[in-house]
């Protein structure tokens, strides 16, 4: 009833699950990470426990293939399982058993592996397999364009209902407080694997910095963020055209109004992003 996908990019350290079903909420159930650990996608009859137990066993030194035997040999059901793991040396693995629902099947590579039931067919989890193998970018680019490409190839042959999202980076979360760097979740749509990428889009252009292109602070880009902090009222000192502290926290207090915290610069540049939207509030001002 899924289709899924867990990996990992050793350049970055991310891991990562992404997953599509024709069941409700499948992101509260099948994807599971830990940064530095592992990631496992657990799924058709789905047993959880398979998740905190599986990284738990590679955290403590297991690699993915001999984890995955180990949570699959006291579970009197395995043979209703089907399981993906991967770990941070590569290390990848999957599972299906003998009585999951045809299609049913998984492939694994180089630090990912991908598996399906009740598929359209095997081209999904090839699908799968191919494309996250030859698309360039981060990890979570090359994920959501295996989802993508299992759900154009077929997907879930009962039709499509959610999509989950989950890439881990150590600090990579809200303001580096824990390693959910991306968690993204379509609960109930009719075109659930595309409102995910949707989603994606939203997310990557909000709160991440990976395209945010930094400005130089010259007088007359300051002087600008000057004039349009002025007119939302939170600068009252001169327009000098100097990122001086002042400005620096008329700036900081913007952001944090419009949730764009996350892209307030350290190094004396400017975030793109953050001075493009302080530009949208404030069309008037030149």
């Amino acid at each position: 009833m899924t289709f899924s996908i867990v990996a990992f990019d050793e350049a970055s350290g991310d891991l990562g699950v992404a997953v599509a079903s024709k069941f409700p909420c499948v992101g509260a159930v099948v994807p599971w990470a830990k940064a530095g650990v592992g990631a496992v996608a657990t799924q058709s009859w789905a047993n959880t426990d398979f998740g905190p137990e599986g990284l738990g066993l590679m955290a403590g030194g297991l690699p993915a293939d001999a984890a995955l035997d180990a949570v699959l040999e006291p579970d009197g059901d395995r043979e209703e399982r089907q399981v993906g793991f991967v770990d941070t040396h590569g290390g990848a693995a999957s599972f299906t058993g003998a009585n999951c629902m045809d299609w049913a099947g998984g492939r694994t590579g180089d630090a990912f592996a991908v598996q399906g039931n009740i598929l359209a067919g095997e081209d999904v989890v090839a699908a799968l397999a191919e494309t996250f193998t030859h698309t360039d970018g981060d990890l979570c680019d090359r994920l959501l364009a295996a989802l993508l490409a299992g759900d154009a190839a077929g997907g879930d042959r009962r039709g499509k209902q959610s999509a989950a999202l989950l890439v881990v980076r150590k600090a990579g979360g809200y303001e580096g407080r824990n390693d959910r760097y991306i968690d993204l979740r379509v609960d109930d749509h009719p075109e659930a694997p595309a409102e995910l990428a949707r989603l994606f889009t939203v997310w990557d252009s909000t709160m991440l910095i990976r395209t945010d292109e930094p400005l130089e602070a010259t007088p007359e880009v300051v002087g600008e963020v000057q004039r349009r902090l002025a007119a939302v009222g939170v600068f009252d000192g001169e327009h000098t055209g100097a990122l001086d502290d002042a400005t620096a926290a008329a700036l900081a207090d913007w952001a944090g109004r419009y949730n764009l915290e996350g892209r307030l610069r350290d190094d004396g540049m400017l975030s793109g992003h953050l001075v493009a939207e302080l530009r949208d509030v404030t069309p008037e001002v030149t």
